[in-house]
């Protein structure tokens, strides 16, 4: 039904953009072949007033003019619904080639591809090659995670979803009920934020723990949609980023590279364990428990506490 109701539309703008004259209902229904099977006038006229208010939306600049007997006419002028000219540096185009990338692993890496090369016929200059690398290391936005073109989808639609989310601490995945609002990568992860329904409040879930489909919910939002998410900044709380404090742990030999990176001291102990200094907030423990047994905490006392009770929570399943 979605791509029958997007050819549909479709045919009207090339109608609409088509003509030199304005163009009635009548001769509008007979020309696009799915108002043809519209079952009466009522339905056509409904069907009609539905797309042209879609197409408006899309950005379409439809004029309404009347004859001199009195009919109503419909068209698009090519001059009105023209783009201005398209002009990106290098720094532009390089943005935009990264953009692609995140497409690679996803169905609709054809579409990205084909959208830098219109972008190239309208003016991109001949010199800058989108996908090349402009350095020594190359950037690249991974996506493997099956949920997220369903949840981007979601995001983009406005539109609640239901998946297994298995916590780091938790044995089993639970059921969240979450209207999506944005997705975000962060340090080789994606992230989702959004408005928990069952919690009733803002969460943040991390793609990689979602188990399972990811199923769409046909209704509307039920919380504001804020103009700022701040889904990285969230994530980076969690890990301890911009802490005033720190957190003395104890780390196996060989293991732990990420906290190995965030540390700011560092004293090998022997043995098989170093010493580590690292930033502590709001979440550090939650990241702890990721490592199992090759972390111990050894001050402060409450973090020490949070990651014991984490563990046995794990433990009971």
């Amino acid at each position: 039904m979605a791509i029958a109701k997007a050819e549909r539309l479709m045919n009207l703008a090339l109608c609409l953009l088509g003509t030199r004259r304005p163009l009635s209902k009548r001769e509008l229904r007979e020309s696009v072949e799915a108002y043809l099977e519209a079952g009466s006038d009522d339905s056509f006229n409904r069907m009609f007033e539905r797309d042209k208010d879609d197409l408006r939306e899309l950005g379409l600049v439809i004029e309404t003019v009347e004859s001199l007997d009195g009919e109503i006419g419909y068209l698009a002028r090519r001059d009105s619904n023209r783009l201005p000219a398209i002009t990106l540096d290098a720094e532009e185009a390089a943005a935009l080639g990264l953009a692609a990338k995140v497409w690679q692993q996803a169905r609709l890496a054809g579409a990205a591809s084909g959208a830098l090369q219109k972008l190239r016929a309208a003016g991109l200059p001949e010199d800058v090659d989108p996908y090349e690398a402009h350095g020594a290391l190359e950037p690249r936005i991974p996506v493997h995670e099956a949920a997220f073109e369903p949840l981007m989808l979601a995001c983009r639609d406005r539109r609640p979803v239901v998946f297994d989310y298995r916590k780091a601490t938790a044995a089993r995945p639970e059921p969240r009920l979450v209207e999506p609002w944005a997705l975000e990568c962060w340090r080789g992860h994606w992230y989702l934020a959004g408005f928990d329904r069952d919690r009733g409040a803002e969460r943040v879930f991390r793609l990689s723990r979602i188990t399972g489909k990811v199923r769409s919910r046909g209704t509307s939002f039920t919380a504001p949609v804020p103009d700022v998410v701040t889904v990285r900044e969230t994530v980076a709380s969690w890990a301890g980023e911009g802490a005033d404090r720190s957190a003395l742990i104890r780390l196996r030999a060989g293991a732990g590279y990420p906290l190995r990176a965030k540390a700011t001291a560092v004293r090998e102990l022997g043995n098989g364990w170093d010493e580590l200094e690292i930033p502590y907030g709001h979440g550090l423990d939650a990241w702890l428990v990721e490592f199992g047994p090759d972390v111990v905490v050894l001050e402060p006392a409450e973090l020490r506490a949070d990651v014991v009770d984490r563990l046995r929570a794990v433990a009971k399943g």
